[in-house]
Parts: structure tokens; sequence; C-alpha cells
């Protein structure tokens, strides 16, 4: 990315600070520019380099540019001569060096200034990247992260985001900064002497080539590494996720190996990286000392000619200028290296911000604040990224108030079609309505109050109880019933058989659950996630396997808990034991993404077809 283009992108927000610090840079260059022009009236004073008598020249009768700067600097050698003449060298060589004291001390100030405008830049930047990126991973659909791996786009909102801010948020104030500098010196370096300051232009362009040249091939090293720390962090995240199965089949060995390997490669890279990175500052030192030599080969000549246009004294001051370019330079060149470093890491982090969501929000979206009727699934195919179908013309209605569950094989589309329902995915074919309005045509948001979830695996959040049953209602709002919020969670968690267990922690409804529930048993996780969809009382719900990992005495207090969860609501079960729904006014089972049975549990055994078969194979284990 270029620079101007990454300006332009993240810098609008902050643009009062970006003037602040553009005019205090400026100011302290600068002041910078007359504590060096002290120099001249000293080594001229010290060592009687100047015998001629300046004459004062008035300004107002001058024309030209070159004239008045002329005159401007005849007269403040007059004005000096003038004070030798009355005061003494002495005393003039302390007023030069408590001038060069007070132009340094404001020179100090301003910078110290332009700074302190640039630090709210900074991490006014690097927050809006993090704010921008973790809003667009909470905005996507679930699709994405079926096919980006967990570990990888973990990668990209911690590593990669840390190295934005270690090379372009750090480059930022050096940008600001020293093109200024780098201008105001070269312009200042002209007007002492053009032909001195074209030479040195035409010797830069050979720097710059040389630096580029590192600049492009560090961008390609870093790319390569920040992909390699992905798949280091998906390694740890599947390891730490997958640890009891890998002690159990012995593979800590291979693991090692893995892990070692891809250790090894991101090792090799990064030395790449960092030994072309480090080598920028020492180029740019080399170079501007093969400059400075140069230099002082042609200054030399132009003094020693005879009809020299600058003196002894000037060109000393030309040099501490030319020399106080050579560090901003340094800093410019390794600011560039620093943003290819990172461009890399910003091109990863654009890839999510830049992915489209195929869950699109309707233009003008019709209002769905209630369910009155029925939920129907009208005809409706379904596909991955257009592979084969998982779900072939389906068709299903579900009455308000009644429960309908989904039965079959595993993988034979239960969950999808369950998934289709809060728009989780959108359909390929035919549409889903609600009271005769298509899901796609209302807003997300109104279209999920309407339902609430239980999963197979109880999702919770490092965070206490009380949190976690609240975390799907706004409790800013009344709570219901003219209860208080705490009473309306302690009621949840008495019908979602929690309270007591709860009750028997340290803090109660303030204890904290550990990171996804790790301090509780599964049937204690499961409880509290319907507790959750108690507390937000919606009038849809989907249940998805929500008691097939659980042990027996487990189940009965969780299937107690749904019973009352289900009481009046319309629900759509995903099974996987059948003996939870035998009394489910509507069953459908599925067989290779088809509905190939419908109806209630006896009518359905006396039909002797599929879900016969599954009855019996659960019966024989």
């Amino acid at each position: 990315m270029h620079i101007i283009a990454l300006l332009k992108r993240f810098i609008p927000p902050y643009k009062w600070q970006v003037a602040l610090n553009l005019l205090f840079n400026i100011l302290s260059t600068i002041l910078s520019l007359f504590s060096f022009a002290a120099i001249i009236p000293v080594l001229q004073i010290l060592f009687g380099i100047n015998e001629q008598k300046a004459i004062y020249t008035p300004l107002d009768s001058i024309t030209s540019l070159q004239d008045y700067i002329d005159a401007v600097k005849s007269n403040i050698f007059f004005y000096l001569q003038e004070l030798i003449q009355s005061s003494g060298a002495g005393y003039v060589l302390f007023v030069m060096g408590a001038f060069l004291v007070v132009m340094t001390f404001f020179k100090c100030l301003t910078a110290w200034l332009a700074n302190f405008f640039m630090v709210p830049i900074r991490t006014g930047v690097l927050r809006d990247l993090r704010l921008q990126l973790y809003n667009k991973v909470v905005a996507l659909p679930i699709g994405f992260f079926t096919e980006e791996r967990k570990g990888d786009v973990m990668s990209r909102m911690t590593n990669d985001v840390n190295e934005v801010e270690a090379s372009i948020m750090s480059s930022l104030d050096i940008i600001f900064k020293d093109p200024i500098m780098i201008i105001v010196y070269l312009t200042t370096l002209f007007v002492i002497s053009w032909q001195l300051t074209l030479f040195v232009l035409i010797l830069l362009p050979v720097a710059g080539l040389l630096i580029g040249r590192i600049g492009r091939s560090l961008k390609r090293a870093s790319t390569l590494g920040q992909e390699q720390t992905a798949d280091i962090l998906s390694q740890i995240e599947e390891t730490l996720g997958g640890l009891r199965v890998v002690k159990a089949f012995n593979a800590e060995d291979k693991l090692r190996e893995r892990f070692k390997r891809l250790a090894n490669a991101t090792r090799r890279t990064f030395n790449r990286i960092n030994r072309r990175y480090y080598l920028a500052h020492p180029m740019s030192e080399f170079l501007g000392t093969v400059l400075i030599a140069v230099l002082l080969w042609y200054g030399g000549s132009l003094i020693l000619a005879e009809h020299s246009t600058i003196d002894a004294p000037t060109f000393i001051y030309y040099l501490v200028i030319f020399y106080s370019i050579i560090n901003p330079a340094k800093d410019l060149s390794k600011a560039s290296y620093g943003v290819r470093r990172g461009q890399a890491s910003l091109e990863r982090i654009d890839r999510i911000l830049n992915t489209q969501s195929n869950i699109t929000e309707p233009a003008n979206p019709l209002k769905l604040n209630s369910f009155d009727n029925e939920i129907k699934y009208n005809d409706i195919s379904f596909a991955y990224n257009s592979d084969r179908p998982v779900l072939q013309h389906i068709s299903l209605t579900l009455p308000k108030g009644k429960m309908v569950a989904l039965v079959g094989q595993s993988g034979s589309g239960k969950t999808t079609l369950a998934d289709l329902l809060p728009r989780f995915y959108d359909v390929t074919d035919g549409c889903i309505t609600i009271d005769g309005k298509d899901i796609r045509e209302v807003s997300t948001f109104d279209l999920r109050a309407l339902m609430g979830n239980v999963n197979q695996e109880a999702i919770l959040f490092n965070d206490t109880f009380y949190n976690n049953i609240t975390f799907g209602v706004d409790t800013s709002l009344p709570a219901p019933d003219g209860m208080t919020w705490q009473q309306a969670v302690e009621k949840a968690a008495r019908i979602a058989n929690a309270h007591e267990f709860i009750m028997q922690t340290p803090d109660g409804y303030n204890t904290s659950i550990g990171d996804r529930g790790s301090r509780l048993s599964g049937g204690q996780r499961q409880r509290i996630s319907i507790a959750r969809a108690i507390l937000k009382n919606p009038p849809i719900l989907i249940l998805d396997e929500a008691t097939s990992a659980l042990d027996t005495e487990s189940e009965k207090l969780v299937q107690e808990a749904l019973e009352h969860l289900m009481r009046d609501r319309t629900t759509l079960v995903v099974a996987h034991r059948l003996s939870t729904i035998r009394n489910a006014d509507l069953i459908c089972v599925l067989h290779e993404g088809q509905i190939v049975e419908q109806g209630k549990h006896d009518d359905l055994l006396a039909l002797g077809g599929y879900y016969t078969r599954l009855v019996e194979m659960q019966n024989s284990k």
C-alpha cells in the first residue's frame, strides 16, 4: 500500500492533531536553522575570517530574492561588527551562545509538542484498526469460519495487528516529521549554493534505488513470516483443544516434531526479515558518509576557485545543514522499511475487513416484532459453496406452539436445516417464511430476537453465572413482571434446575465459571445455557441435540429444564436420542438431505421404515 493511500485510510479522524503536529514540526525545523546559523559569525569572530567591513543595506529598495537574502546577511554582520567594536568580541560570543541556547530550547519544545500531538494519532489509529477487525469478525456469517482456520483468524487479530503497530504506526511520526525537515533543509541548501545542492541531488537517486530494492524483498518475506506465525498459532490452538486425544494416542512426539519444523521455518524466515530490516540504518549511514566525502571534495573545489560563490564559514554551515538531513533521511528510509514490513500484515488483516458477507441485510426490512401463526420451509434447497446439495426440496410447516423434531443419521442435514431458520446461512433455492414474511426481507436482529438456541455444546463465556444467564437480554431495560434482574435470573435458574448448584459456589451468581465454563460439569453448563434461553423468553426455540452428550442423571435434570422451556413455545428440535422426542407434535426423518418420513412417534413406528430402524438401532445399544 502506498504511503499516501495509507494516510488517507487512517488519518482523517485525526486531522486536527495532524495539523498541529505538522505546524510544530515546521517550527522545530525552522528554529534548528536559526540555531545552526549562529555557527557562521562565531567562526568569523574566532578565526577572523571575514576582515572586510560589512555595510548596512536598506531592504525596502531590493526586488530579487537572492539580493534580499544577501542584504539580510550583510546587515546581520554589520550589527555584529558594531557590537564587537562597542562591547568586545567576548561579549558577542556570549550573546551568540545565549542565542544558540534559546533557539535550541524553543526547537526542543516545539519538537516535543509535535510528538505530543502524534501520540493520540498512533494510539487512535491502532484502536480503530482493532475495533474494525473485531466488529467485522463478529458481523461475518458462520460460514466464513467453517472455511478459515480459527488459529489463522486469531493470528490476524493479534500478531498482525501488533506488527502493524510496531512497524506502520511507529513510522507515522517519522513520516510526518522527516519529509518536512528534508524539504526545509534542502530549500535552505539551494539558497546557500544551488551548484552544490544540484550536485548532491544527482547522487541521491542511486542511494534510493538500493534502499528500495531491499524494501521490496522485505515485504515478500514479511508476508511469508506472518503466514508461518499463523500456522504456529493454529497448531497451538489445535493442541490445547485436543490435548486429551493427543495423550490418549501417545502422539506427543509427532506433534513436537511438527511444531519444531514450523518453529524452525519461521525462525529462518524472520532471520531474513530482521537482517534486511537492520541493514537499512547502516546502509543509509554509509551512503550518507559517501555523500559527505564527495561534497567535501566538490565544495572545497568551489571555495578554492578564484571566483567562489561560497566562503568557508558558509560552507561549514552548509555541511552542518546537509549532515542534519542525513538522520531524517535514514529515519525515513527505516520508516519506509517499516511500512513495507507492516504492509504484509495489513494485507492479511484486509482479507478479513474486505470479506463480503453473503448474509445481506434488506434495504427496507419488513417489521417482524412478534410470531403469531406459523413457520414454513417452502421447497428449500441448500449447498455449501455450490458443492453437492446438503438439503433438497424440503417443505415443512411449524405451527405456533408446536414441537417439531428432526431426526436422522449423522450428515443427513438436521443441523443445517435448523441453522437456516436464524439465517446463519441463506437457502440456495426456495424460501423460509414466518407469518408469511420471507426471513431474508426482515432484519437479522429482529429475526433472531424471536429465537432462543440451546446447542449440543453449551457455549458459555469466562464470566459470572449472572452475566452468562443475562447474555441474551438488555439489562438496561426493566426486568419482566416487575422483578429486578437478579430476581428474574434466579427464577430462570430455578426453572432450569441450576439455582441449587449455583448457590453452592463461593460467590453464588457472581462466581466466575472459567474459560468456556470449564469449572462446571457438562450437565451444569447445559442448564446454564437453558436458563439463558428461559430468561430471553423467545417465542421460537431451537434445540440442537441438547442432551446427547450427557450422562443419565444429568440428562434427566436437563430434560426437565427443557420441558419447562418448551412449554407454550414453537420448538424445532434436532434430536439424537429419540426417547426425548416421543411426545413431539411432528417428527421429520431426514435421509441424504430429504424428508423421507414425517408424523407422530406411533404413526412412524407403524410404518416400519427409516424411523423404525433408527429406534431399533438405539434400543439395541
